[in-house]
């Protein structure tokens, strides 16, 4: 794919609310290089997340709906910067944090196409049965690109500024994509993975994207209401 497809994200970019964002980073291209390896991987799928006070909803299906904590403070930061965060223990996973800085939000990246770097991706990952689970799904996503819990939390991915052992450059499409889905995000529990928060976005048709599964209780409230 040629590089002029993209051009560097700024912070202007990424001001908005989460759910006003996330669809715009479709097809966008975060390229990480850790330990002196590339990977680049084309954004398919994303999640939108709401802090406390964050927009005109609360949010319950966040890290930062009740209030910043250490575990979520880079959420409430400057925009451009990844809230690099553990999940059950094992998968590091990635979010974009946008909205102003002291105003929570973050957009987990769900899946994407790697672009560049497939042998680096493919040895983080080598339980992938094909190049398309490299990076479908957030766990694996995380494993792909290399960035960790905690070492990588809080890496600025609009000044590729490094930290420790890694650099992150986000780039968003030059023309946004005409085409987007969305739907309840995945496996989060109760109301918030219900239609209600329609917040996770995804580009239609594409292989990588993960599939759909409910959280605990998201059906239940689904079809009740």
């Amino acid at each position: 794919m040629a590089r002029d497809l993209w051009r560097a994200a700024t912070r202007a970019d990424l001001q908005g609310l989460p759910a006003d964002v996330a669809p715009r980073l479709l097809g966008a291209r975060l390229t990480t290089v850790v330990d002196g390896e590339t990977v680049a991987v084309r954004l398919t799928e994303v999640e939108a997340y709401h802090g406390r006070g964050t927009g005109p909803v609360p949010d319950p299906g966040s890290h930062a709906r009740m209030g910043q904590t250490a575990r979520n403070a880079t959420m409430w930061g400057e925009p451009g910067h990844l809230y690099v965060y553990l999940s059950h223990g094992i998968h590091s996973c990635v979010n974009v944090v946008c909205g102003p800085e002291g105003v929570a939000g973050g957009v987990l990246l769900r899946a994407g196409q790697v672009i560049e770097g497939t042998d680096a991706a493919t040895r983080r990952r080598p339980a992938a049965r094909t190049p398309r689970d490299l990076a479908r799904g957030p766990g694996r996503f995380g494993d792909a690109v290399g960035l960790r819990h905690p070492l990588h939390d809080g890496i600025d991915a609009i000044t590729g500024a490094p930290l420790h052992g890694a650099v992150a450059r986000l780039e968003l499409l030059a023309d946004p994509l005409a085409e987007v889905a969305s739907g309840p995000r995945v496996g989060v529990a109760g109301v918030a993975g219900t239609a209600v928060f329609p917040w996770r976005y995804w580009i239609p048709g594409e292989p990588t994207v993960s599939p759909f599964r409910w959280g605990r209780g998201a059906r239940e409230v689904s079809e009740a209401t």
